[in-house]
């Protein structure tokens, strides 16, 4: 099989001696930690079966996140640490693109702009779902960035998984969104729109052109109910949240100066190749390597770090509700007799426990 660090190998010198000088310090530790990774540059370790003494030699992994090698092992051990923190309820998935005209403002302020850009996608989002005309509560977020296409070129947008149904702001009750809907697509749309540009005027008037028509088109919402329960949540975690600009499976071949890719056309749905040189390979793999220290998944809402106390107020309110059996008839006349007080449940005796302690007249 063919690797992305075979292709590194392969061109790295020269995209070096063309770009190495105005290379950002992300891009050239990438390029040395996937070279290196499970290779004796690294080191490793001896494994021995304790039955029949046999011996495994294996290589350590960079753990580069833009590494199409790691994460298999930290994705498994991050997925148990949310498990807790899952809500028994469905799940929307929300995608918002930015503009064409914006993207060159985030390939240059990547630090800045990622963080704004996620941000203002989910404070739209909680703001509208706060309204009592579609949700009610506060929804919870978990926020994913991407910046690829199948074809690798630069299209930043953010991936938000969203609670289906939000905790009141008293904390008393949980309100669920509707099945098939959760926010209306234009009014997001212009949400996101004015949030960001808000919040790039607060930390970065620079940035901000006034006739950029990205101030004053439509941005490109998807909203889709994404399945129920704990596992939906999780399908998507693996789907999203490790995923890489690309994969070692998805190279299919390799020359003395170009690459061959295989991508799915989104219209046909078909997969399709694409054949690029060496450089032009590396140079679109690189642009999706994060700044170091970016955070590109992030929690809001109702899952934000300082709502861990909502949060499990709404578990334990969703647990109450799914336990809750449903009023048979004879509960529903029972609850219309309201002059015949109802007596409580037995209770068990505390010396013996095979007995009931029944109630008396006092």
């Amino acid at each position: 099989m063919i690797e992305v660090a075979d292709v590194f190998r392969r061109f790295v010198e020269d995209y070096l001696n063309a770009h190495g000088a105005t290379m950002p310090p992300s891009h050239r530790r990438t390029i040395a930690d996937i070279l290196a990774c499970r290779t004796e540059v690294l080191g490793g370790h001896l494994w021995r079966c304790n039955h029949c003494c046999h011996e495994v030699f294996s290589y350590h992994s960079c753990r580069n996140r833009s590494c199409p090698k790691c994460h298999t092992d930290q994705t498994k051990v991050w997925l148990a640490h949310r498990q807790p923190e899952l809500l028994a309820t469905h799940y929307f998935h929300v995608v918002i693109t930015v503009p064409e005209e914006l993207r060159d403002v985030l390939r240059s302020n990547q630090r800045d702009g990622y963080a704004l850009l996620m941000k203002a996608a989910a404070e739209a989002i909680i703001d509208l779902a706060r309204d009592r005309r579609f949700v009610g509560g506060t929804v919870g977020i978990l926020a994913v960035l991407h910046t690829w296409t199948q074809q690798l070129l630069y299209h930043p947008h953010v991936h938000c998984l969203v609670t289906g149904g939000g905790i009141s702001e008293d904390g008393r009750d949980w309100y669920p969104a509707r099945d098939a809907f959760l926010l209306p697509y234009q009014a997001l749309a212009d949400r996101v729109r004015g949030k960001f540009r808000a919040l790039l005027a607060s930390k970065r008037p620079d940035l901000i052109a006034p006739y950029n028509p990205a101030w004053t088109t439509s941005w490109v919402v998807h909203i889709a109910r994404w399945g129920q329960g704990a596992q939906a949540v999780l399908d998507y975690l693996a789907r999203y949240v490790f995923r890489i600009a690309i994969t070692n499976a998805r190279l299919v071949a390799l020359d003395h100066h170009t690459v061959t890719i295989r991508y799915k056309h989104r219209k046909s749905s078909r997969w399709r190749t694409c054949r690029m040189e060496g450089s032009e390979f590396m140079r679109r793999f690189l642009q999706h390597v994060l700044p170091k220290g970016l955070h590109k998944v992030r929690y809001f809402g109702l899952w934000h770090p300082a709502k861990r106390a909502q949060a499990a107020q709404a578990r334990l309110l969703l647990e109450l509700d799914r336990t809750k059996p449903a009023p048979s008839q004879d509960n529903q006349t029972a609850e219309r007799k309201a002059d015949q007080p109802a007596l409580s449940e037995p209770r068990i005796a505390p010396v013996a426990d095979t007995g009931n302690l029944s109630t008396f007249a006092g």
